[in-house]
């Protein structure tokens, strides 16, 4: 992840970038914040609304 501040991409993290390394930059833009929240949501709770994962409950109980 990155910040755009003055007009340069600053990294949240170091990273070890040669000098003139290629990058891939995609711009996330603040009103889609709320997609990807619930885009991602869907995925979770496909997981972790498994029926199928109760057999490990189960197994904990013993």
């Amino acid at each position: 992840m990155a910040t755009v501040r003055q007009g340069k991409i600053e990294l949240l993290e170091s990273a070890e970038l040669v000098e003139g390394a290629r990058v891939l930059v995609t711009v996330l833009p603040d009103d889609e914040n709320y997609f990807w929240l619930e885009a991602s949501q869907a995925s979770l709770d496909t997981v972790w609304n498994n029926a199928e994962d109760d057999v490990y409950a189960q197994l904990l109980q013993t």
